[in-house]
């Protein structure tokens, strides 16, 4: 059974909470254990929380979900910007997959609603690269 690592930025709630339903309801459809669900404040929080779930010896693979939602400024895309390429450090440092399951930047409230479905495709992506993987030789 494959062990998932689950991290939630709880920031733009009810979307977020919707989001973590889904990834759970994701992990248990493919039968795998969810090991430890951490909650983070936002989405630019979350790159520690995957790191240090990528590090316990029992998780094959960490997905992070979350939303960013635009605003008057640029704040959106710099968030964005800095997850996306903190996550991927995570993922090649620790030689475990870390998928992204953070909708937007430039995106309304509306629209990431549309979008909640992104949780339960990271999670389906991690345990996609987890057990298709090859182990380090």
């Amino acid at each position: 059974m494959t062990t998932l690592g689950l991290v939630v930025a709880e920031f733009n709630r009810p979307i977020t909470e919707q989001m973590e339903q889904d990834a759970l309801e994701a992990a248990t459809a493919a039968g795998a254990e969810v090991y430890e669900t951490v909650h983070v404040p936002g989405a630019y929080d979350a790159p520690l929380a995957a790191d240090r779930l990528a590090r316990i010896e029992a998780v094959d693979a960490v997905a992070v979900v979350g939303t960013i939602i635009t605003g008057d400024t640029d704040h959106d895309q710099v968030i964005g910007d800095a997850t996306a390429q903190r996550l991927a450090d995570v993922s090649l440092e620790r030689d475990t997959p870390v998928t992204l399951g953070v909708t937007g930047p430039g995106m309304s409230a509306a629209e990431a609603h549309e979008r909640v479905e992104n949780a339960a495709k990271a999670v389906e992506s991690a345990l996609d690269l987890a057990s298709e993987l090859p182990e380090p030789q």
